[in-house]
């Protein structure tokens, strides 16, 4: 299982961005998926995650500002991020649990990272 995830770069503040993350590979059903963050010096931390149902759940750093989705045909997670702040800054990782086939345990994937840098 491979998890590309694209859609980071540089922006100013206040301005919006959007990540990608697509599965590809032996999957037979993706479960939660989420995304996480780590900025220099500080540990990775859960920004979102979201249910194979569509339950949400985000940071309190950044509720109503980032909105996390999902398109299940598509094995693919979105977030969508307002109001950036540069506290923001760090680089992006998905995660997500896999099942690679009807049975079994899932196995947990995280993508490479993209970088997001809020600055004027």
């Amino acid at each position: 299982v491979q998890l590309q995830a694209s859609g980071g770069g540089l922006v100013q503040p206040g301005g919006s961005l959007r990540l990608s993350c697509a599965a590809s590979g032996s999957i037979f059903r993706i479960d939660a998926m989420g995304w996480y963050r780590q900025a220099p010096g500080t540990q990775r931390e859960l920004v979102a995650g979201i249910t194979r149902e569509g339950v949400t759940s985000y940071a309190d750093s950044v509720k109503g500002r980032f909105t996390i989705s999902r398109d299940n045909a598509k094995n693919t997670l979105y977030l969508e991020m307002n109001s950036l702040k540069p506290d923001d800054t760090a680089v992006y990782y998905c995660n997500v649990d896999v099942f690679t086939s009807r049975f079994g345990r899932p196995r947990n994937y995280w993508g490479q990272g993209t970088l997001v840098t809020v600055s004027s």
